[in-house]
């Protein structure tokens, strides 16, 4: 189950770029908490406190007992965003959503596999995760940090669903019990490699084959060759030359 975990935090009066690049260079991150019965309200935490927080979670969801500084009670929250700078990739900003103890939640927890599945062992075949992760309902006190599923009796064709996955105590599922989790597929057939002789005809194109005259298409014949058409019955003489005058 997730893990409850004590932070400090002071109420925040300045907001904007500015204020946070101040708070920043003391190192102090900005927050946030909403939600809950309460109105939202600005924070700041020391960095280093964030970054020991992470760095011991577990899960992606981390319970959080927030020590407000002023207030008698803490209150309790879920780590609900953490902003990192893009370029150094520290903390920036964090988001917490104040929760009950006594009233159920809803969140994504990380679903993984563990074994080897016979289809893999066995038979070379792939194993296949659709899912990530999972959208439980549940007590803060019963939130998993992750859900795990045994995969290695999957062969080739066999398939995990969502309804197949036993769930801990006290969560309910919130997703399409129909879904694919996990499955064994077979592998894929490598192609045979190209000789360089079939790249080289590839790239040479199809052979072109000079199509034959049509029949009774034939070349004109030479003059006075053989097979020369004789000229047609009646028809006049070629005119010769002039007579010349005595």
């Amino acid at each position: 189950m997730a893990k409850q975990v004590k932070l400090k935090a002071e109420p925040r009066d300045a907001t904007g770029r500015s204020a946070a690049r101040k708070l920043k260079a003391r190192g102090i991150v900005p927050a946030v908490i909403y939600g809950g019965k309460q109105k939202s309200q600005a924070l700041q935490v020391l960095e280093r406190d964030i970054n020991t927080m992470l760095s011991h979670a577990s899960g992606e969801n981390i319970l959080v007992e927030l020590e407000i500084a002023g207030e008698k009670t803490g209150r309790t929250a879920l780590l609900q965003e953490v902003q990192h700078s893009p370029v150094r990739g520290d903390v920036v900003h964090v988001d917490f959503h104040a929760i009950s103890m006594d009233e159920k939640i809803e969140a994504n927890v990380p679903l993984e596999a563990f074994g080897i599945a016979t289809g893999v062992k066995n038979f070379g075949g792939l194993l296949e995760q659709n899912l990530r992760a999972l959208a439980i309902e549940c007590l803060p006190r019963d939130l998993p940090d992750k859900i795990s599923v045994d995969v290695s009796a999957l062969n080739i064709g066999d398939a995990i669903h969502v309804r197949d996955i036993k769930l801990p105590q006290g969560v309910a599922m919130k997703v399409n019990p129909d879904l694919t989790a996990f499955s064994v597929v077979a592998p894929v057939a490598e192609e045979a490699p190209v000789t360089p002789e079939a790249e080289a005809a590839a790239a040479a194109g199809p052979e072109v084959i000079t199509a034959k005259k049509e029949e009774g298409e034939a070349a004109a014949p030479a003059a006075g060759g053989k097979g020369a058409a004789p000229a047609a019955k009646g028809a006049a003489p070629a005119p010769a030359g002039k007579e010349q005058k005595k």
